[in-house]
């Protein structure tokens, strides 16, 4: 079948780029040399756009999982112009259509489905069908007056911030082509790979803790390059939480810059998948992979039957526990609530919350049984 067209603005700097990077960045580093200066803009511009992508294009305006100040928009669109990765507007579209139709070959934009390479850059640089611009799924961003003015000077705002700004600060400190090189193409590349690995990588390689009905993972190493975007299965289960990395110790610089953020009233409207939904995706997984291995056991409807038994139990005080706990909060907040029916319901709090431990414990010593087996 003849492929579609190449799109020769994007080989030129998708195929192009990586090529000044690998020869002129090498042979000045070695002929000139880089000073500190010049690697701290490189990195420096390397945050700046990495955390715009990741928390401006991703998290604000692709899922709406936060509301933010303008002035953080503003910053988001202008640094996010900066990746050369679309406007604001093109790059949300993509996405939504990514979630909507995830591993879809005809619908996906960049669907794993087609392999590595596909799903990694081979979808941007031909004119697919899959990629057709529709901005029907994004008339909510249309309405976004930063969103649109970065849309209409997108390529001044590229220009400006990948050749513009670093030769004028190379050549205010004294080494333009050297700032340039660093924080314009390198730095470019880097990037580039780092989110493209989100689309190739992070749905081929890692774990599936709460769903295997599509091919994302989470993966702790993308996680680090990526400012917690790597926790791509947990992404695709609960797309509206502005966490991508859920537990406190789970890299996601971006969830706690957002955070930060929230408490100077800069963000707001911060959305968390509940926690009982959270629980029983990763509990409906586990005992959908435990089930899969005993039915090829010796025995096997005893287990199965000991499996669905632990986990109607788990299950139950996982619903519990949460419902108590929202009427627990609420009961707090109650200054009328007599002091002997508060102590009442601490006390019932306690009992569901220890339940809950038991329960969980229980079930994890039948599937590590089941797994030893």
């Amino acid at each position: 079948m003849k492929k579609p067209p190449l799109i020769a603005t994007r080989v030129l700097i998708l195929v192009g780029m990586p090529i000044l990077a690998v020869t002129l960045v090498p042979y000045y580093g070695f002929h000139v040399g880089f000073g500190i200066f010049e690697w701290s803009m490189g990195i420096l511009f390397g945050i700046m756009t990495l955390h715009s992508i990741s928390a401006g294009y991703h998290r604000l305006w692709s899922h709406k999982a936060y509301q933010a100040h303008a002035s953080i928009r503003l910053f988001y669109a202008i640094w996010g112009a900066c990746t050369i990765q679309n406007s604001i507007l093109h790059w949300a579209s993509d996405h939504r259509k990514h979630h909507k139709f995830v591993d879809d070959q005809n619908r996906d934009p960049y669907a794993a489905s087609r392999g590595f390479w596909f799903s990694h850059m081979g979808w941007m640089i031909r004119d697919y069908k899959s990629g057709e611009v529709d901005f029907s799924n994004v008339k909510d961003l249309v309405r976004d007056p930063i969103v649109m003015w970065q849309h209409k000077y997108y390529i001044e705002l590229v220009l400006t911030m990948n050749v513009g700004l670093p030769l004028l600060l190379g050549y205010l400190f004294g080494s333009a082509l050297g700032v340039f090189l660093l924080a314009g193409v390198l730095r470019l590349v880097v990037i580039h790979h780092f989110t493209f690995f989100i689309n190739s990588l992070a749905h081929i390689w890692g774990s599936q803790p709460y769903s295997n009905t599509n091919s994302s993972r989470d993966n702790l190493i993308l996680a680090l390059f990526t400012f917690g975007e790597g926790y791509h299965n947990y992404h695709h289960s609960f797309q509206g939480d502005y966490r991508n990395g859920i537990r406190w110790w789970h890299f996601d610089p971006t969830k706690w810059i957002i955070a930060v953020f929230a408490w100077i009233g800069l963000t707001n409207r911060l959305k968390r998948a509940p926690q009982l939904h959270i629980e029983k995706a990763r509990l409906e997984m586990q005992y959908s992979l435990a089930l899969r291995k005993a039915e090829h056991l010796q025995e096997a409807d005893r287990w199965c039957q000991h499996l669905e038994e632990r986990y109607a139990q788990f299950l139950v005080a996982l619903e519990e526990w949460t419902t108590f706990k929202q009427e627990w909060y609420r009961s707090k907040k109650n200054e009328l609530l007599a002091t002997i029916e508060h102590a009442e319901l601490q006390q019932r709090y306690i009992e569901l919350k220890q339940n809950v431990k038991l329960q969980r414990h229980a079930w994890r010593l039948l599937t590590t049984q089941l797994a030893s087996t």
